[in-house]
């Protein structure tokens, strides 16, 4: 397998994915990086500054579902590596308006699919060079009850349009490996936390109205559990699985960090309490914490089993939670603007309308 790459991230001015793309750029500086990015409401190209003149990095403004600009990119830029980011993610949005997570997340990844497998696998070359990484998610695998874990042989039990759509597109993408011989691997992590993360998450959407004492809404009772995956690990996880994973194998990516969404609000307000200080009444930041009512088909509890990753790749998360948690809200401290422009500008009526209440 040849060292030098020439990838192609979709999605790579969001949260993830711009984390992706920083962390191959300071770890594999000869790698050329081709962002294809759409810029919807989550895209920011401010996640990559510093970057975006680098020599070794092109970005492209288009639609994954636009086949004529994928196929033009595999074309221009002989590229041998695909890590699939681009997608619709948040669950309440997926519960107002699926058909976005449709077009994008299925239709989107059918067309990148085909793409590579036209440049791949008509070419005169081996394709055991090549790679499609399809970065996915835990919620595909369903609601937990209060023991147990997923791992890469539970079965597919999504339950909101957004897993549903997410779970379509795992399928799609196993099987152009098992029909077609497309060198295809897929992902499927815990809840992301960490630095550029759209503040319509929980944990910069807390940040942001705690720091401005707003209300807190926090669904239902509060005990519903995920696991919290720091996302360098993330990002570091996903090059292992580049570099080293098997064609054809799914890898569970998971922090060991499983918290009630209650108890990951009380600790961002904790730690804004500790470094900022109490709000302007003297009282803390935990008694803005407002329960409001559940989301539909809101699913209770999310554990990952990452043994096979750590076993064949020989990864484990590095971040406890407590320490990304405090990098998380130190990185938002120093970046107020960074969220200011965000949710004061285009996105500030959806943010106000939808978490903003009780």
């Amino acid at each position: 397998m040849k060292n030098k790459r020439t990838v192609l991230v979709t999605g790579g001015a969001g949260f993830i994915g711009a984390n992706f793309i920083r962390l191959v750029h300071s770890t594999y500086k000869d790698w050329r990086i081709i962002n294809l990015d759409k810029l919807t409401y989550a895209g920011n190209l401010n996640n990559l500054n510093g970057i975006i003149t680098s020599d070794t990095y092109r970005f492209v403004k288009g639609d994954i579902c636009d086949s004529t600009c994928v196929e033009s990119l595999f074309a221009e830029e002989d590229i041998d590596t695909v890590v699939h980011f681009a997608a619709e993610s948040h669950v309440d949005r997926s519960i107002t308006g699926p058909a976005d997570f449709i077009q994008t997340n299925i239709v989107g990844t059918f067309t990148l699919l085909e793409a590579a497998k036209k440049a791949w696998l008509g070419a005169k070359e081996n394709v055991g060079n090549k790679c499609f990484l399809h970065v996915s998610t835990d919620e595909v695998y369903g609601s937990l009850g209060e023991t147990g874990f997923f791992t890469e042989k539970t079965p597919f039990d999504p339950r909101s349009p957004y897993s549903a759509s997410k779970a379509s597109s795992d399928h799609l993408a196993n099987a152009y490996f098992h029909t077609y011989g497309l060198p295809v691997k897929i992902t499927n992590c815990s809840n992301n936390y960490g630095p550029y993360q759209f503040p319509e998450k929980l944990i910069p959407l807390i940040f942001n109205n705690a720091l401005h004492e707003k209300s807190l809404p926090v669904y239902g009772d509060g005990l519903n559990v995920r696991d919290w995956l720091y996302v360098q690990d993330h990002c570091e996880a996903i090059l292992a699985v580049i570099v080293g994973g098997k064609t054809g194998h799914c890898y569970n990516i998971g922090g060991n960090n499983e918290k009630q969404n209650l108890n990951v609000v009380e600790v961002v307000c904790d730690l804004l309490d500790k470094k900022v200080g109490p709000m302007s009444s003297g009282k803390p930041r935990k008694s803005l914490i407002t329960f409001v009512e559940d989301r539909l088909g809101h699913d209770r509890r999310y554990a990952i089993d990452a043994t096979k990753i750590g076993e064949h790749l020989n990864w484990q998360p590095k971040m406890t939670f407590e320490q990304g948690m405090e990098k998380t809200i130190d990185w938002y401290l120093a970046n107020r603007a960074w969220i200011d422009n965000i949710v004061n500008g285009e996105y500030q009526n959806y943010y106000d309308t939808m978490y903003t209440r009780g």
